[in-house]
């Protein structure tokens, strides 16, 4: 029997690409405010509500929690903060032991210059986007731990389309979507993680010896579905 998984935010900008990868292992369901840009079919649920939350999460096996509003000084809270409140409550009340969580990678900027990143002390901006995703991933660590909800948490920079040709520079933290689908499915079908709650980096290529997905690697057993770094790859002889 597949897997029951309430998808939030499945008509934003990330979860209506990760269909291809999980809905033929899933039995999804695709939750809220806004029509599916596919035309598929939604249940209403606002996640800022506690009580819409409660009324999808009802016989699911796992949430995945893709909703986010950035700049809004309200309904980023609302959003991105009380919705993460919101999907571990639910989880707790209904016994649901796996939740994945998504976040901005907060060490971007900071840590540019540097190499060989893995694992380091988030650094928070003042903007909502990052104080409200900041406390959403405290609030989750929390019940996590509080109710053995094992919660997986991935971090994104910059997410996209596989590249089809040769291309030119690639940032240093980005996600295809293939892999952020083959990433879905890991966390989804491992047991437990460390404690109950671990957050990983997740990009797609390494090439620039910046940021790494080792901590991925090591415990979901994460690798890239390409070598994406061909696409970048130049001829010593071009000019």
């Amino acid at each position: 029997m597949k897997k029951k998984v309430l998808l939030l935010g499945a008509s934003g900008m990330i979860a209506p690409n990760l269909l291809p990868g999980l809905e033929d292992i899933y039995d999804l369901t695709l939750a809220d405010i806004a029509p599916h840009p596919d035309g598929r079919s939604i249940v209403h649920c606002d996640v800022s509500s506690r009580e819409q939350v409660r009324a999808a999460a009802a016989g699911m096996d796992a949430i995945a929690n893709f909703t986010v509003v950035r700049d809004h000084p309200e309904q980023s809270f609302h959003v991105n903060t009380r919705g993460a409140l919101n999907v571990m409550q639910t989880a707790a009340e209904y016994e649901i032991k796996k939740v994945i969580h998504t976040g901005p990678q907060f060490v971007r900027r900071t840590y540019d210059h540097d190499f060989d990143i893995a694992e380091v002390p988030p650094v928070l901006t003042t903007g909502y986007y990052c104080l409200t995703k900041g406390l959403a991933s405290e609030i989750c660590r929390t019940y996590a731990r509080a109710y053995r909800i094992q919660t997986i948490s991935f971090l994104f920079n910059g997410l996209g389309p596989r590249p089809t040709q040769r291309a030119g520079d690639f940032p240093p933290f980005t996600v295809v979507w293939e892999d952020l689908q083959h990433a879905c499915r890991l966390a989804l079908e491992i047991l437990e993680v460390p404690d109950c709650f671990q957050e990983f980096n997740l990009l797609s290529w390494e090439g620039h010896g910046k940021y790494n997905v080792d901590k991925a690697r090591r415990i979901l057993g994460f690798e890239p579905t390409e070598r994406w770094e061909r696409y970048f790859a130049r001829n010593v002889n071009d000019h």
